[in-house]
């Protein structure tokens, strides 16, 4: 409660700063600009509808704010392992590492994220991003920031003015366009976007340096290419491992990503997206496309023992695991993923569905490893014009082979939601969850895995 208290009382001195600028609160104004209230969902890469004329350079301060009411529970058939510390004749016994820690019903950590975008000229917005508080990291950190040009009259030539009709350029650190799930998940206190309450199973999300370049047509073809470095934590060091396959000294190459599509509004109530993607990297310090958020999942505590820490018992439970209910392939040194999207909507009903393949290593091993998902979420918002009520169910299923495990992984999920829009700043959503987890050795804390219950949660956007 302390904490909620604290970055409440924070976002809302943000606020009344925010206020105090005459275009601040004004987000209609701001240009090829995913709104980040609920007036954003089912939005996607920014189009090139110029709806709003340049009159002067703008700032936007925004936030988000999320807190979480939990009632899940956990249980595991793994056999009991001894974890000790010290060397013989005297170690000292730490306890069974695969007992799971035991959970009550309560209130989370709750995470806040602060959002300044801002014009500077016709056809040219700059974003930055910080998470206040997150699960995996309390304290403040930078998300990221980049500059987007869907204009460059500076430049002072018509050819380029013409064909930035239907380009869009973006540079900086930013959330890498890798299919189109990443534009529907909770990022730490920005929950808005998400009917469900978690993300993915194998949650696709990395920020990396680099830029992009998009394409887009009238008829609702578009597509992208991008470059990147590959790496949530650039270095200027020179790489000093050597990699298992090359037996060469590691090399820190670019990543690349693409994708491509079609998003139309076939009529007044039906809407059909479909798009690809790829990312492919095929040698880094350490990639992070499956293990990039710094904020932490959205169920707390869960098929967790502290014990499992390196050499001591953790105190921070928040910090100790702060991706359960996540599965990362490990693919660290070299990866080359997939995912296919489609998104069907007619009047309040909508289906949007994800399949992914992946493949890589991490630089010990000499061979490849598969990973691969497919969810399925089925929502109803009702109330035609406002769609502030919703109902909604997702199955997520992924399958993998991972280091140390003598066969394939595979984690199942069922999740059902249902939620209210007060307003379009305002959400609240209660979320029942059952997951399973096969495949894991005995000796595994995961083995014959299962957690299940219900978390509320309320949510601002400004």
């Amino acid at each position: 409660m302390k904490n909620f208290i604290k970055t409440f009382s924070a976002l809302a001195a943000i606020a009344i700063v925010a206020f105090g600028f005459p275009a601040m609160a004004q987000e209609q104004q701001m240009q090829y600009f995913r709104p980040n209230n609920g007036n954003g969902i089912n939005m996607f890469e920014t189009t090139k509808s110029d709806t709003t004329s340049f009159k002067k350079m703008k700032v936007f301060v925004g936030g988000n704010f999320e807190q979480e009411f939990q009632g899940l529970r956990d249980q595991n058939t793994a056999i009991s392992v001894i974890k000790t510390v010290g060397i013989a004749p005297n170690p000292v016994a730490k306890g069974n590492i695969n007992s799971l820690t035991p959970l009550t019903n309560g209130f989370d950590l709750a995470m806040a994220n602060l959002n300044i975008d801002a014009q500077l000229d016709d056809g040219v917005r700059v974003s930055l991003s910080l998470y206040l508080s997150a699960r995996h990291h309390e304290e403040t950190w930078v998300k990221g920031g980049y500059i987007q040009f869907d204009k460059l009259l500076f430049l002072h030539s018509k050819l380029i003015d013409t064909l930035m009709n239907n380009f869009t350029i973006k540079i900086g650190q930013f959330d890498v366009d890798y299919g189109d799930q990443h534009f529907q998940r909770s990022d730490g206190g920005n929950t808005i976007y998400n009917p469900f309450v978690e993300n993915y199973i194998m949650d696709e999300f990395a920020t990396e340096l680099g830029g992009e370049l998009y394409y887009h047509q009238k008829s609702g073809f578009f597509a992208m290419a991008g470059v990147t470095n590959g790496e949530l934590d650039p270095t200027a060091l020179a790489p000093v491992k050597t990699d298992s396959t090359t037996m060469k000294t590691n090399a820190y190459d670019a990543a690349f990503h693409a994708k491509i599509g079609y998003d139309k509004q076939l009529s007044k109530d039906f809407r059909l997206r479909l798009s690809a993607s790829m990312y492919e990297d095929q040698s880094s310090n350490s990639n992070t496309l499956f293990g990039g958020d710094r904020t932490g999942s959205h169920y707390y505590g869960i098929m967790s023992n502290q014990t499992t820490a390196s050499g001591t018992v953790l105190s921070n439970a928040n910090d100790y695991n702060p991706f359960s209910g996540r599965v990362n392939p490990g693919f660290s040194e070299e990866v080359n993923a997939y995912m296919f999207n489609l998104l069907l909507k007619y009047k309040g009903l909508q289906f949007f569905g994800t399949y992914e393949s992946a493949n890589g290593r991490a630089i010990t091993e000499k061979t490849t490893r598969n990973a691969s998902q497919y969810a399925a979420d089925l929502i109803y918002r009702i109330k035609a014009g406002s769609e502030n009520f919703w109902i909604g169910g997702r199955y997520n299923s992924m399958t993998a082979a991972i280091v140390g495990n003598t066969g394939n992984i595979t984690v199942n999920r069922e999740a059902a939601s249902i939620g209210w829009f007060l307003t379009k700043n305002i959400m609240l959503k209660v979320e029942y969850v059952n997951q399973t987890y096969g495949g894991y050795n005995n000796t595994n804390i995961l083995n014959g895995g299962k957690f299940e219950g219900y978390v509320a949660e309320a949510s601002i956007a400004f």
